[in-house]
């Protein structure tokens, strides 16, 4: 007989929440702390979304996706979470660039920003203390007509080589273009310039066991290899939702999903009003990538002065379209040194990853597949070899990942790394005035991507679903006249 991952399971709770993306984990943790009865339903077998991990023979742990993030991660992870996971954050010191306009290393804040931009790149100081003083003002209430190339051009005309120093940290933390909202790239960028890049120092490997840990002591009923099938939807509020053979009622469901998946797959259209639909379906997704994972043999350490972030570039020039081309140019490693786990093996991880179509991936053939995610393996080792001498030679393990891969652990729709353009926002925003007691929490362009934005948007829904069920408690208690 096959297992039973909703053995014990309750047939009703408060909430359900479908999803363990860290959006969908922390509005878990926020209303299962809050007392309320939540239920965490997960299709895969690991908890984490794009922030879980995978382990290979020899002791290698790889996290599955590149992570870096502003300062402000520790204070939602200490408010939201727990001082423990707050503690394990640490300062990425060492941020390098290498292309065919300048090679530099720098501590990626505002001071050390300024500097390079008024003495290396020979911008005037009172330019650039516009710029930074600029994007910093830039909120979700702006011009969104303005693009982020245009804001480039306004302070640094023809400057493509300062262009291609401000945006590409930007498109590795949130897939970001020059064409895209200009607003998408000011908060992102003044929020690292405050104080600069952080990680979790661990592994993901820790830090969901630790998340799994505090969702417990909070009561949150968590169930994995439980792939919800249907939303159900009544009088305009939402009922229930069809997992693994059950159904199961709430007074809320909070979707982790893709909001097109959520909305299109989960959901149906036809409960909701034809310009909603409309406008869902305008939504672009983002784009996904690839990625290069490569274990040193044991014992086998590099210099760190390559850095702990790498951006590298062959390209003569930054332009959008070659950032996802198949032919890459264009390359983040993310090294992880021994003190990067310091309760593992001490091991030398190298993580290649490069922004990627999912369409470039999706239909070819399964030796056609497999041949390229060789080539893709073998032009990153030649062209890493140019920093990591003999790499081949250094190697343990190699292996490699692409948009097919991401779509098949995590269901995301065409592999897509951060969900949606910054469209996807607003109709993620408006889905509980479609149905009532339904919400979106997933990544939808939210201008703080990435682990902090998924975090910070899962407060938020968290903050709404309580209002909504606190409402509802108190219109059950009121007298009937």
């Amino acid at each position: 007989m096959p297992r039973d991952f909703l053995k014990g399971a309750n047939d009703e709770y408060d909430v359900i929440v479908i999803g363990s993306g860290l959006g969908g984990l922390t509005v878990a943790n926020v209303l299962g702390r809050a007392g309320y009865s939540v239920l965490l339903l997960e299709q895969h077998y690991k908890l984490g979304g794009m922030a879980t991990w995978f382990k290979r023979p020899g002791g290698h742990i790889f996290d599955v996706s590149l992570h870096g993030f502003p300062y402000g991660m520790i204070k939602s992870c200490r408010r939201y979470w727990s001082q423990e996971i707050a503690d394990s954050i640490v300062q990425l010191k060492g941020i390098r660039f290498d292309n065919p306009m300048f090679s530099l290393t720098t501590t990626y804040n505002r001071e050390d920003f300024t500097k390079l931009l008024t003495t290396q790149f020979k911008i005037a100081p009172a330019k650039v203390a516009e710029f930074f003083e600029t994007a910093r003002g830039m909120n979700f209430y702006d011009d969104q007509s303005l693009t982020t190339g245009e804001l480039f051009n306004k302070f640094f005309p023809g400057r493509e080589d300062v262009h291609r120093l401000l945006m590409e940290p930007i498109v590795y933390a949130n897939g970001s273009t020059l064409e895209d909202p200009a607003i998408t790239y000011g908060i992102v960028f003044s929020n690292f310039m405050s104080k600069g890049v952080y990680t979790f120092e661990g592994g993901t490997d820790l830090l969901i066991s630790l998340m799994e840990k505090e969702l417990k002591k909070n009561g949150v009923d968590i169930r994995i290899r439980c792939d919800v099938e249907k939303i159900h939807v009544e009088h305009g509020r939402v009922q229930s939702v069809s997992v693994n053979g059950r159904t199961i009622k709430a007074r809320a469901v909070i979707s982790n999903a893709n909001i097109n998946a959520t909305i299109f797959r989960l959901l149906g259209e036809e409960t909701l009003d034809k310009q909603f639909v409309e406008e869902a379906r305008a939504v672009r997704l983002n784009n996904s990538s690839t990625q290069v994972y490569m274990a040193l043999n044991p014992g086998e350490t590099i210099d760190e002065s390559l850095g702990d972030l790498f951006f590298t570039s062959t390209a003569k020039e930054f332009k959008t379209d070659l950032l996802l081309s198949r032919d890459v140019t264009s390359r983040t490693y993310s090294i992880y040194y021994p003190r990067t786990r310091p309760a593992g093996r001490p091991r030398t991880l190298i993580v290649s990853s490069t922004n990627a179509h999912y369409g470039d991936w999706a239909k070819l053939s399964d030796d056609e597949y497999e041949a390229s995610k060789q080539d893709l393996i073998d032009k990153t080792l030649d062209h890493l070899d140019q920093y990591v001498p003999n790499i081949r030679e250094r190697l343990a393990h190699v292996e490699a990942s692409t948009p097919r891969t991401f779509q098949h652990y995590t269901q995301h729709v065409a592999g897509a790394s951060f969900g949606t353009k910054f469209e996807g926002l607003a109709v993620s925003r408006a889905l509980p005035a479609q149905v009532k007691g339904l919400y979106h929490a997933g990544s939808v362009g939210i201008i703080m991507s990435g682990w902090l934005g998924a975090i910070n948007y899962g407060v938020i829904v968290a903050n709404d679903v309580d209002a909504l069920l606190m409402k509802q408690v108190g219109a059950a208690t009121q007298p009937v006249s």
